[in-house]
């Protein structure tokens, strides 16, 4: 559990004062908005597919359904400078399922199989797209053998984003009040099928539908974090502002908690968090005459 007192002091760093703050516990980027924002990311696993094909070797990456500023640049910069992504296994972070373990209508919102489809592959020209046998997609009932393929050979690169709470793909904090996961069953999670906690819900339910949470998925299928920093490279991203802002502190400023999945980020030897402004904005931080009873008064 963070410490009310350590989170209002990482809170209250300037946004200005972030990247080359001497407390850091990860490196961090800070990007002007969500367009500068994209065109990084789809470069930067643009170029780590372009090198793995001058050494003539395959490539394995861990892609997720958001951030999705990068899809439209991705696709431009493969398409343009001809990079083949013959030889790459994509590996799609999670799925999201109905109140029965089930997977969602083709046009939901958070389909995320429909959506990848669209945004991700459809625009990348045929010869040069990643082929369909290629294409892991999570579904209740293949989660052994994409385990399997995992565990074949290294995944070179996962890419994400994080949530409310700090998840990675759907590895929330786990709130229920009769089962607790410590930091090492947390590292070690795998792909499961998992209920999504309330306030994930409630989050996603204010950021799509008007706080129509009812229309949000109750459960997913994830791959668990032990899959997700099994990468050489990890790269999260976020430029949805006012509700990451939190647990992008605890990320660059807190020891590993299991209440902050992405605090495990600092065990792993390249990880790099990037943020736009809004995200890595925080209201704590332009309020100082607020006053908390026993935290700063």
């Amino acid at each position: 559990m963070v410490d009310r007192k350590l989170l209002y002091r990482w809170c209250s760093i300037r946004v200005e004062d972030l990247e080359n703050h001497p407390d850091l516990k990860l490196p961090f980027r800070l990007v002007k908005n969500s367009e500068e924002m994209g065109e990084l990311m789809a470069k930067e696993l643009a170029e780590d597919i372009k090198k793995a094909n001058i050494e003539g070797r395959s490539y394995r990456a861990i892609i997720p359904c958001g951030p999705k500023c990068w899809y439209e640049p991705f696709a431009k910069y493969i398409n343009e400078n001809r990079i083949s992504l013959q030889n790459v296994e994509i590996f799609h972070m999670d799925e999201c399922l109905d109140w029965q373990g089930n997977l969602l209508a083709g046009n939901d919102p958070y389909n995320f199989c429909s959506f990848m489809k669209k945004y991700f592959y459809g625009p990348i020209l045929p010869e040069l797209n990643v082929k369909e046998e290629n294409r892991n997609f999570l579904r209740p009932n293949n989660i052994e053998s994409i385990r399997e393929k995992i565990e074949l050979k290294p995944i070179d690169f996962t890419l994400g984003g994080w949530g409310q709470d700090g998840h990675i793909a759907y590895n929330q904090s786990k709130r229920h009040p009769f089962c607790h996961v410590s930091i090492e069953e947390l590292k070690n999670s795998s792909i499961r099928i998992q209920e999504n906690n309330l306030d994930t819900i409630i989050t996603l339910g204010q950021r799509s539908y008007g706080a129509a949470y009812q229309f949000v998925p109750p459960m997913s299928v994830t791959l668990g974090i032990k899959e997700c920093l099994s990468a050489k490279k990890v790269r999260l991203f976020s430029d949805t502002g006012t509700w990451k802002q939190t647990a992008l502190r605890v990320a660059l400023f807190s020891d590993v908690d299991a209440e902050y999945p992405m605090t495990l980020l600092q065990n792993h030897p390249d990880a790099v968090i990037t943020a736009t402004y809004e995200t890595a904005c925080h209201p704590i931080s332009e309020h100082p005459e607020w006053e908390f009873k026993g935290i700063n008064i």
